[in-house]
C-alpha cells in the first residue's frame, strides 16, 4: 500500500495568476499562497475545496513531469500503452493523496522569503510555512519549472530538505524491486490507493 505523505503540502497549489504574463516565480507563489488561504478558510464544503483545488492543481502542477520522474529508470522500459497507463493512474493518485490533505489545514500562513535561479529553466523559491500552536515552522522550498515563463509550473517540493519527488521515486522503486522488477505492481498500488 503506497503511504499518503508525498504530496501533502501541495494544499498551497492555486490559480491566481494571468497566463499571458510572465511573473516571477518568487510573485506566483506568493500569490498561490494569498488564494489558498481565502478558500481554505471559506466556509465551502470540504467537497467542493477538493475540486477547486484539484482543477487549480492540474494547471498548474507538473503532474506529468513529476510522474515520469518518479519512475525513474523504469519510465525507459514502458511502452506506449503502459505509459499511458500509468500517467492516468499517477494523475488520479497525485489528486487523491494531494486533496486528502486538504482538510488538515483552514488557514496556512506562508511567507516568501527569497527565490533563486538554478537556469533557464528553473528557479527555487524559499518560503516558511509559520508556526502555530499545532505545528513548528516549517521550510518549504518549491521548485519551480521556467521553461516557458508564460506558465511556470511546480515540479516538487523541498520540506525541510527534503524532496517530496525523490521520496515518492524511492517508494516506487522499492514497490517494483520487491516484486522482481514488475511495474504491474506499482500499477495495482496505484489502482488500490485510488479505489480505497
Amino acid at each position: 500500500m503506497i503511504k499518503v505523505k508525498i504530496f501533502s503540502f501541495l494544499f498551497l497549489i492555486l490559480f491566481s495568476f494571468d497566463k499571458s504574463i510572465a511573473k516571477e516565480p518568487s510573485v506566483l507563489i506568493a500569490e498561490i499562497v494569498n488564494e489558498a488561504s481565502i478558500i481554505l478558510s471559506s466556509s465551502d464544503p470540504v467537497e467542493s475545496k477538493i475540486i477547486k483545488l484539484n482543477n487549480i492543481a492540474e494547471t498548474n502542477v507538473d503532474i506529468e513531469g513529476i510522474g515520469m520522474y518518479t519512475l525513474g529508470n523504469y519510465r525507459k522500459s514502458l511502452n506506449e500503452d503502459e505509459k499511458i497507463k500509468y500517467n492516468k493512474l499517477f494523475k488520479s493518485y497525485f489528486l487523491k493523496s494531494f486533496s486528502s490533505r486538504l482538510v488538515d489545514y483552514s488557514d496556512p500562513k506562508i511567507s516568501v522569503v527569497s527565490e533563486k535561479k538554478i537556469n533557464e529553466k528553473y528557479t527555487i523559491v524559499n518560503t516558511i510555512l509559520e508556526e502555530t500552536s499545532k505545528n513548528p515552522e516549517i521550510r518549504i522550498d518549491w521548485r519551480i519549472y521556467t521553461k516557458n515563463p508564460n506558465r511556470p509550473l511546480i515540479r516538487d517540493l523541498v520540506v525541510e530538505g527534503l524532496s517530496l519527488a525523490r521520496t515518492q521515486k524511492e517508494e516506487f522503486k522499492s514497490i517494483i524491486q520487491n516484486n522482481d522488477g514488475d511495474i504491474n505492481y506499482l500499477f495495482r498500488s496505484l489502482e488500490e490507493f485510488i479505489i480505497k
